[in-house]
């Protein structure tokens, strides 16, 4: 598979190469700025400390920033299962797109296209597990919204990207605002981190906000159609089969 590819380099990256085998994930962003061209500015301005390997724009064109072997600046502090400054075993894709800020709307249809060619390459040439196709969110929820509850998940893994639930939607809508019991409550909450997600924060001291972003990040990802930081019989649901899923994987 070939790729086309527009070069646009950044400064941002650690200088030192890794190896091939060291890169385990694929993490998803939108940039959150109000114009495209001011995202491209600061993702290649050496003042912002920031970058990605990838960025995709509106008009569906990919742009390298960062070569793969290079890590690049765009998990900042993070965390998935073991892994640590998730930088350091990733590559990121910034998707154009001004985000909750500035007027969030939808990925564009050639944005999507691109990104499926993109990551599918990405994972048949790293060897990329289903359940390590993560968002920014996922990996640091009490920091960042994106890619965001617009972020097409479900066609993704219709098209062999990452991982999803696969349960009937009709049957999950009647259970939507029905309450848990506590103890199921913090049972949903130890699975969530089971799946992958992290546990506390260091930047909230507080235990049960940082649940509540956590909550809201799954929420963007597996279930979009409501983003409370509430856990009810839907969530519930769905959180108990990605823990069957990602214990299979």
């Amino acid at each position: 598979m070939t790729i086309n590819l527009t070069k646009i380099y950044s400064p941002n990256f650690s200088l030192k190469k890794r190896r091939k085998n060291k890169i385990k994930f694929v993490v998803f962003h939108y940039t959150g700025m109000k114009s495209e061209k001011s995202a491209i500015s600061r993702l290649t301005k050496i003042q912002s400390e920031v970058s990605s390997h990838y960025f995709i724009r509106k008009n569906g064109e990919i742009i390298l920033m960062v070569p793969e072997l290079y890590i690049a600046w765009h998990a900042g502090v993070s965390s998935w299962r073991n892994y640590n400054s998730l930088n350091i075993n990733s590559i990121g894709i910034e998707i154009s797109n001004p985000g909750h800020k500035f007027g969030y709307v939808n990925f564009t249809k050639k944005q999507i296209k691109s990104l499926i060619k993109l990551s599918k390459f990405l994972i048949y040439k790293y060897k990329i597990k289903k359940n390590n196709i993560l968002g920014h969110s996922d990996i640091a929820p009490d920091r960042k919204l994106d890619p965001g509850e617009k972020f097409p998940w479900e066609l993704l893994f219709k098209n062999k990207i990452g991982f999803w639930h696969q349960l009937d939607k009709k049957k999950l809508k009647l259970l939507r605002n029905n309450n848990v019991s506590t103890k199921n409550n913090e049972l949903s909450k130890k699975k969530l981190k089971k799946i992958g997600y992290p546990s506390s924060s260091k930047f909230l001291k507080s235990q049960l906000k940082f649940d509540k972003f956590l909550i809201k990040a799954f929420q963007r990802r597996f279930r979009p159609a409501l983003v409370n930081g509430k856990i009810d019989q839907e969530c519930m649901l769905i959180i108990n089969k990605l823990e069957k899923k990602s214990n299979n994987n």
